[in-house]
C-alpha cells in the first residue's frame, strides 16, 4: 500500500477499536457470515486484518492475522488473544505456512495493486484452501460518500470501486476459480425489528438483494488435472430395497474406475429375495469384484447410505440406486469430474436429456422442477435437479459432513438433502452432471409423492432458517 494509506491508518489507529465497536452490528454481520462456513479444526489467516476483530471471533484450530500498519497490529495485540499477529504487507505475504481459510475482509477498496495481493495469497494456499473475498456494492458507493460528509461513518482515503466480476476475473487471471458469489445486508445500523426484517430475510430475495451493500466471493485454487485416472480408490454404495433382479446388473455394468473400485450393496428390509440374491452374488464374484454386504438396521435410503459409508474404504463416495435407471456406465463421468477437481460434490441431472417413457411419472418431474429452483436459491448456485440418486463426493469430507451433520438436523430419509445441506455448509463446490434417466426394468419405486414431497418441503423450510434466513 502506498505512504498516504499507512499515514491515514497509522493516525487512525489510536481510535480505531472504539470505532468499529460503534459500528459492531455492521463489522459483527460480516464476522458472522464467514464464520458459516468456517469449522474449529480449519486453520484460518486474515489478510488486512486490522485491529484483530474478526480473525478474533472466527472459529479456527491456528489463526493468523496480518496488516501492513505497524500501529493496528500493536492494537490487535493488546485486544486480542489465540491470534498470531504480523505487521506485514499484503503486497509481500512471507509466512511459512498453508492455510484452509483465507480471508480479505473490506481490503480491496485500499491496495495498488488487487492482482499482485491475489497472486501473494498463493503462496498461503494448498489444493483445497478457501478465499473469502467481501467487498462493498459499487451500488453504494454515493451512499457511502455522504455518510461520511454528514460524520455517519469515518472518511477514508479515496477507495478503489471495483465490481464483482472485475474481482472474478482477477482472481481467475492468478489462478483462483470463484464458485460461489452471494451478498447481504439493505440496513447498516441495528434499528430493532426493522435491521433484522431487511438484512436476515428481504436481503435474500429476489430484486431486494440487487441492492444489498456487502458482496461475498467464494473462491478456490484452480485444479490440477494430471495423473486424475489412478489417483483415488473408488466405492460404489448400492442401496437396494426389493432389487433383486437388479443385483447382477448391477455388479456386471458397474466399471472399474481409478485404482480399485468396490462395490457396497445395503440391504433394506425387502419383501423379496433381494438379501439372498446379494449374498449369491457376492460368493460366485469373489476374486473378480471387491463387493462388501450388509443389511439395514434402520429404514430409508439415507440410513442405508450411513451405513454403506461407514464401512467404505474408497476415497471417492459413489450412490447408485439399484433400480439402475442412473446407468452404472456413467459413473466414471463423475469420477473424472471429482478427481480432476472440477468440483467438490457432483449431482446428478436426470432434467436436461430426454427420458426414456415411463422413467419418471409426470407429478415427480413437476416436483423435481420445483425443488431444483428453490435449491437453486437456497443454496445460491445452480441446483437442477435435488433427488438423483447418484451424489458423488471424498470420502474425507463425507466424514467432515457426518461430525457437523447436527447443524441440520437427522430428519432426512432420503439423504439427498442432508448431503446438499452438508456441502454447502462445508463450503464445497457443487456442480451438476447431466445424466440420462432410463426406465426401472424390474421393480417399483419406493417413492411416496405426496408424503415424501411435504416433507420435502419441511426440511427446505428448516434448511432456508438454516442458509438464507439465518
Amino acid at each position: 500500500m502506498n505512504s498516504s494509506m499507512l499515514e491515514y491508518f497509522t493516525k487512525a489507529a489510536d481510535g480505531w477499536r472504539e470505532y468499529r465497536k460503534r459500528r459492531s452490528y455492521y463489522w459483527d454481520s460480516i464476522t458472522d457470515y464467514c464464520n458459516y462456513y468456517i469449522h474449529p479444526q480449519n486453520t484460518v489467516l486474515e489478510i488486512g486484518c486490522g485491529t484483530g476483530e474478526l480473525i478474533g471471533k472466527v472459529n479456527g484450530s491456528h489463526k493468523v492475522g496480518i496488516d501492513f500498519c505497524e500501529a493496528l497490529i500493536a492494537q490487535a495485540k493488546e485486544a486480542q488473544s489465540g491470534v498470531d499477529f504480523y505487521t506485514m504487507e499484503a503486497e509481500a505475504i512471507e509466512l511459512d505456512e498453508k492455510f484452509d481459510v483465507i480471508i480479505m475482509s473490506n481490503l480491496t477498496g485500499f491496495v495498488d495493486d488487487i492482482e499482485l495481493v491475489f497472486n501473494q495469497m498463493r503462496k498461503v494456499c494448498h489444493e483445497k484452501t478457501r478465499i473469502i473475498v467481501t467487498s462493498y456494492s459499487r451500488l453504494w458507493e454515493p451512499m457511502i460518500g455522504l455518510a461520511e460528509a454528514i460524520g455517519i461513518k469515518r472518511r477514508t482515503p479515496e477507495q478503489n470501486w471495483i465490481s464483482k466480476k472485475d474481482l472474478i476475473n482477477l482472481l481467475y487471471l492468478v489462478g483462483f476459480e470463484t464458485y460461489r458469489v452471494n451478498s447481504s445486508m439493505l440496513i447498516p445500523f441495528n434499528i430493532p425489528l426493522i435491521a433484522p426484517l431487511f438484512n436476515r430475510i428481504l436481503s435474500h430475495l429476489p430484486i431486494f438483494s440487487w441492492f444489498t451493500l456487502n458482496n461475498y466471493l467464494f473462491a478456490r485454487p484452480l485444479p490440477v488435472e494430471e495423473g486424475w485416472e489412478k489417483k483415488h480408490t473408488v466405492s460404489v454404495l448400492v442401496p437396494a430395497r426389493n432389487e433383486s433382479g437388479n443385483i447382477r446388473a448391477a455388479v456386471e455394468r458397474i466399471p472399474d474406475m481409478g485404482s480399485h473400485t468396490e462395490i457396497i450393496f445395503v440391504e433394506g428390509n425387502s419383501t423379496d429375495d433381494t438379501w439372498e440374491t446379494i449374498q449369491s452374488i457376492q460368493k460366485e464374484y469373489e476374486g473378480r469384484r471387491d463387493i462388501k454386504i450388509l443389511q439395514q438396521d434402520g429404514k430409508g435410503k439415507g440410513d442405508a447410505v450411513r451405513k454403506g459409508y461407514s464401512v467404505a474404504t474408497g476415497d471417492v463416495l459413489m450412490i447408485l440406486d439399484a433400480d439402475l435407471t442412473v446407468p452404472p456406465e456413467d459413473l466414471p463421468k463423475f469420477y473424472h469430474a471429482i478427481a480432476t477437481g472440477k468440483g467438490e460434490f457432483i449431482n446428478g441431472v436426470r432434467l436436461i436429456y430426454p427420458m426414456e417413457d415411463g422413467a419418471m411419472r409426470t407429478l415427480n418431474t413437476i416436483g423435481n422442477h420445483f425443488f431444483s429452483k428453490l435449491f437453486s436459491w437456497l443454496l445460491e448456485g445452480s441446483i437442477k435437479d435435488t433427488l438423483c440418486g447418484t451424489k458423488v463426493m471424498m470420502r474425507e469430507d463425507w466424514l467432515k459432513l457426518a461430525e457437523g451433520r447436527k447443524f441440520f438436523g437427522d430428519f432426512d430419509p432420503f439423504g439427498d438433502f442432508d448431503m446438499l445441506f452438508g456441502a454447502y455448509k462445508l463450503n464445497l463446490k457443487i456442480i451438476d452432471l447431466p445424466i440420462r434417466y432410463r426406465e426401472r426394468k424390474y421393480g417399483t419405486t419406493n417413492i411416496s409423492r405426496f408424503k415424501h414431497g411435504l416433507l420435502l418441503l419441511k426440511m427446505s423450510a428448516f434448511a432456508a432458517s438454516k442458509i438464507r434466513f439465518r
